[in-house]
């Protein structure tokens, strides 16, 4: 793990959870594509409030990224890198943009936690995270519906 911030992090967990200290390395990961949407969502995941998040299967292809695992550990940075907290996956789903539910986009915690909202600023995500591979979302590409708990601070 290059970032320094997030090693601590880890180790301070694994400190107070010695079950976890054979578990692979956490990813290291911000939310987002830019900083003020990264920071919130840290804020949100730090605060219990976002329990999910949903690349699309194309970006993740694209990036040559694999799947979430449940039970894999994730340390949550801002967009500077700056360790926030430590969450474990619970669930990984994989749905078409157009079978997004209104329960999960209110565990997704952003904005008013609508699905309207939800359904417009992912579309407006997947529109940038897709553009450099000259491709363009559609309501039938499928969504990773990544489920977490937060681990650490408790």
């Amino acid at each position: 793990m290059e970032n320094a911030s997030a090693r601590n992090m880890w180790g301070d967990y694994l400190d107070a959870h010695l079950e976890d200290a054979f578990k692979e390395a956490p990813k290291v990961i911000h939310f987002c594509d830019n900083e003020k949407d990264a920071d919130e969502c840290a804020a949100l995941v730090k605060a219990g409030i976002k329990k999910a998040t949903s690349p699309s299967l194309l970006g993740l292809q694209y990036r040559n990224e694999p799947l979430p695992k449940i039970g894999e550990f994730m340390v949550v940075t801002n967009w500077e890198g700056k360790a926030q907290c430590i969450v474990r996956t619970t669930a990984v789903s994989l749905k078409p943009f157009f079978a997004i539910e209104a329960a999960y986009a209110q565990i997704e915690g952003e904005g008013d936690k609508s699905l309207p909202y939800w359904k417009k600023v992912h579309w407006d995500y997947y529109e940038r995270e897709l553009a450099p591979f000259d491709r363009v979302p559609r309501e039938s590409m499928i969504i990773v519906c990544q489920e977490f708990e937060k681990v650490f601070p408790e």
